[in-house]
């Protein structure tokens, strides 16, 4: 595959003034050029997410979109099941085959039969990652493209060129809190105390391994709560994973 438009444009001037329809533009390009139909760049949604706000470019075929939320796919996307796992691009078909003894198997197989009624024949997931975690997520999809290993590593760092480069120009404070460094002063058993809540420890259990009373580990989790914005402990850990805190 010629990977000219790729390489064109992550050796963009970063200090290129563009503005975010040029962007668009440009990446709807790139994308064409490599022989896809469709794309889409989006932000990791959260609770309160609008769609439009999630969505920073492309689009899908119509009548995809309803049908995915008529049918609820959502809750069984083996790609977006399979995307919390990869830290880098990966094609549907191999998230199909990493869940062949799920449960919803047979409804995820039923989404990928909609999704090439729709002329979604094949596809790649490339996740973009920031200091929080996933932050964003390059789909390209359509007719069926090989991608050999060097040219998804290509693909993974047009994602992220492309995700921030858009960002910073739609959105420059979200840019902006999504990218700067995390700054969290822990002590030692702040961080002993929270590698036991990662283990799926109890506060007793907490207590008998690290010396201390429950009342006590339970006061140093109510300040690595208020430390990482937390709502409770199940929070804690989701955020602490993210940050690379605990593994």
């Amino acid at each position: 595959m010629d990977m000219r438009a790729v390489l064109k444009f992550l050796e963009r001037d970063p200090d290129e003034d563009s503005d975010a329809d040029t962007l668009r533009a440009q990446i709807s390009d790139v994308i064409a050029a490599l022989g896809f139909d469709f794309f889409t760049l989006v932000r990791q949604p959260g609770p309160e997410s609008d769609a439009a706000d999630i969505v920073l470019a492309g689009q899908w075929p119509k009548g995809w979109p309803e049908l995915y939320v008529k049918r609820k796919y959502a809750t069984i996307d083996p790609t977006v099941r399979y995307l919390g796992h990869c830290q880098s691009g990966f094609r549907w078909r191999e998230a199909l085959a990493a869940f062949a003894n799920d449960p919803h198997r047979k409804r995820m197989e039923r989404m990928m039969v909609d999704a090439r009624r729709h002329r979604l024949e094949d596809g790649y997931l490339f996740p973009v990652h920031g200091r929080r975690g996933l932050v964003g997520v390059l789909t390209v999809a359509g007719r069926v493209v090989d991608l050999s290993p060097s040219e998804m590593a290509l693909m993974d760092a047009l994602a992220k060129r492309a995700f921030w480069d858009l960002l910073e120009a739609r959105d420059p404070q979200t840019h902006e809190r999504l990218s700067r460094p995390v700054v969290l002063q822990m002590t030692n058993r702040e961080r002993e105390t929270l590698e036991c809540l990662g283990y799926g420890m109890t506060s007793n259990e907490m207590g008998a391994t690290l010396g201390l009373s429950a009342h006590t580990v339970d006061w140093y989790m109510n300040g690595i709560q208020d430390k990482l914005k937390a709502k409770n402990r199940h929070h804690v850990v989701a955020i602490a994973f993210r940050l690379g805190l605990i593994s």
